[in-house]
């Protein structure tokens, strides 16, 4: 049977990897998982692990918490080495972290071909490395999996045509799968004294947001205009939490909380009024949960969403129309992926 490696290495590759990880397996296929440990903490990872019932790491490289040239490198030489020892017919990397760009240059360089899942994204701003993780690894992948049509144009205008393929989203097929699971399973309202939305939901995490202090504090003076109206619950990412701790700053009318597993994530969102983010994948499972969402950035890759009158950038005055977004697919974006993998390896 061919065998797939996949490489993962933060919360949001876990989500997108769940669908397609079952799918593989369906299709009659193998799969060995490279954990790089970018997202290390248990709150971050295990428990993704855990309740989306993903195949255990057969790999966990434990590189983390380095410079991005540091992180990458090292997860290169990791990669290469279980790669050589492993000679699978094709290795899968998702999105746009250190890892997604380490696990398509390893491959490449082996030539090992590459299938990148949610391939197409831009934002336009070379200054974000997710912009430039997505371009290196968009331009050595053999198959392109885009999830919207938008993304399909990004790659035909930097001449990517071949291996492309429009085949919806598989975050929406782990959002469909997540609400009914958590059902019953999820008591974070509870926990927390929530009142179905009564309250909106926060995080920050990017670089551009807490790599810079001043543009964090406006982030968080925004948050907190913001948390005037409605209550906002936020689960504080380890950076975001050690920037807080290092300035002192106790925002106003935020209920700060550790990292939540990916079922009471998913039930926070679904019942919330808003999501504030400057989290690609939130602010698709904003759409996805039918909950407005604001981004807290100066751009967004996902512009789908903008023009459909779900999200907006922190900077607009206010949002567009809202209509539904066909683009995102049915809940079965994970079974033409596999498909098609199965399909490549076979020609």
């Amino acid at each position: 049977m061919p065998q797939i490696f996949t490489v993962l290495g933060a919360r949001p590759q876990f989500i997108k990897a769940a669908p397609v990880s079952r799918a593989i397996a369906e299709a009659g296929m193998t799969e060995v998982i490279a954990h790089t440990g970018q997202h290390f903490d248990a709150l971050m990872s295990d428990v993704f692990f855990e309740e989306l019932a993903i195949p255990k790491p057969a790999y966990n490289l434990e590189i983390n918490s380095l410079g991005h040239g540091a992180m990458t490198g090292r997860m290169l030489e990791k990669l290469e080495a279980a790669m050589l020892a492993e000679k699978p017919a094709m290795v899968l990397v998702y999105g746009d972290t250190n890892s997604t760009v380490a696990g398509a240059l390893a491959a490449s360089k082996l030539h090992i071909p590459v299938a990148h899942v949610e391939a197409g994204l831009r934002s336009f701003n070379r200054r974000m490395p997710e912009e430039i993780n997505r371009v290196i690894t968009d331009h050595v992948s053999a198959l392109l999996f885009c999830p919207t049509q938008t993304a399909v144009r990004n790659l035909k205008n930097e001449g990517i045509v071949n291996g492309v393929h429009a085949t919806g989203d598989v975050m929406f097929d782990t959002t469909i799968a997540a609400v009914a699971r958590a059902k019953g399973r999820s008591t974070i309202l509870d926990d927390l004294k929530l009142t179905p939305k009564q309250y909106s939901v926060a995080t920050i995490h990017r670089a551009e947001n807490t790599d810079d202090p001043a543009r964090f504090a406006r982030v968080v003076a925004w948050l907190e205009d913001a948390a005037r109206s409605t209550p906002i619950v936020m689960p504080v990412h380890p950076r975001t939490r050690k920037l807080l701790s290092q300035s002192g700053v106790v925002p106003a009318g935020l209920t700060l909380i550790d990292p939540i597993g990916y079922l009471d994530m998913a039930s926070l969102i679904n019942q919330s009024a808003a999501v504030f983010t400057d989290s690609g994948g939130l602010q698709k499972e904003a759409y996805f949960h039918g909950v407005p969402c604001v981004t807290l950035r100066d751009e967004t890759e996902w512009v789908e969403t903008v023009e459909a009158g779900w999200n907006r950038l922190w900077t607009a005055p206010d949002y567009a129309p809202r209509r539904d977004i066909p683009d995102y697919g049915d809940g079965k974006a994970s079974e033409l992926i596999a498909s098609l993998i199965r399909a490549a390896l076979e020609a």
